[in-house]
């Protein structure tokens, strides 16, 4: 199961693209995030569900363990932006 620590900052990035374009409130941040958590959490889209996108979009192009590895290395990076 991938390890989120909720830092929301996924969340905070999703300006240009294009999967995402729904959810983007204008200035490139989830309309639905709330501080760091997510106020559909429990109805959020597909993408935004790292395990069950893995199952459903990834599984027959990449094997779990790099799947997670170019998540963690997403999320990284973006926690560098956030700082």
């Amino acid at each position: 199961m991938f390890k989120c620590d909720m830092c929301g900052e996924c969340c905070r990035h999703i300006g240009g693209i294009e999967v995402y374009k729904d959810l983007d409130d204008g200035t490139g941040v989830c309309k639905y995030l709330e501080g760091n958590r997510c106020s559909i959490y429990e109805n959020r889209p597909l993408l935004c569900r790292v395990d069950e996108s893995y199952e459903a979009i990834f599984k027959s192009i990449m094997d779990k363990d790099a799947y997670y590895a170019q998540n963690y290395a997403v999320c990284a990076e973006l926690k560098k932006k956030g700082s």
